[in-house]
């Protein structure tokens, strides 16, 4: 009778320890896979225009900062001349007030005609802090150039197109002794290096083409 209840007893205690067993390891598995609790901390999102470590891509505002300023080499013709020489070329300031080269200085002999080298529409012609100006915006492209010392023979409002005269070198004391024409180019109120209009053939980095007479 009494190995008959302990057998019992023994049998018991069997079953529960394997239903135990079975039923842990189900709940383990399960915990497995869907990994923590929604309701626990999660990881912060990144934050407006701060650069992913893992993509290196920039997420909200400050996407596509620093983008390159995508001057488009419009310029049919050299401002003076057919391939003057660069007395000072561009050195652009370190600050917005800073020293520096807004433009670049062109060699040409006072007289000589001063020509937009592309079309546009003429913006200001007249004279600032005592030198002749002329300023040209750039069809199409949000850009502006602009020319001195001339005097001008276009009138604000006018319609250029590329090698149209818009006045004559003038003496002046931008480039000292020696007669120039400085040439700046802007977007908004942020100097450009004016070269970056001129596609390599004119620049002398290309294959030679033919270019019209220009006369007057």
């Amino acid at each position: 009778m009494r190995r008959r209840v302990w057998c019992g007893v023994g049998w018991a205690v069997l079953v529960t320890a394997l239903t135990l067993i079975v039923y842990g390891s189900r709940a383990w598995a399960g915990a497995s896979r869907t990994g923590p609790s929604r309701s626990g901390p999660s990881a912060p999102a990144p934050a407006a225009g701060v650069a992913s470590e893992s993509t290196g891509a920039r997420t909200g505002a400050g996407a596509g900062a620093g983008a390159d300023v995508g001057v488009p080499a419009i310029a049919r013709v050299w401002p003076v001349g057919v391939r003057p020489s660069v007395l000072r070329g561009w050195e652009p300031p370190a600050t917005p007030y800073g020293p520096g080269h807004r433009g670049v200085d062109l060699a040409a002999a006072p007289g000589s005609p001063v020509r937009a080298v592309a079309a546009g529409r003429v913006a200001f012609a007249g004279r600032v802090a005592g030198r002749g100006v002329v300023t040209v915006e750039l069809a199409g492209t949000g850009l502006r150039t602009t020319y001195e010392p001339v005097r001008p023979s276009v009138e604000e409002g006018a319609e250029v197109g590329a090698g149209d005269v818009v006045g004559v070198v003038a003496t002046g004391a931008h480039c000292g002794a020696s007669a120039c024409v400085h040439w700046g180019l802007l977007r908004g109120g942020t100097y450009l290096n004016p070269l970056s209009l001129l596609p390599p053939w004119l620049l002398g980095r290309g294959p030679s083409r033919l270019l019209p007479v220009l006369t007057g």
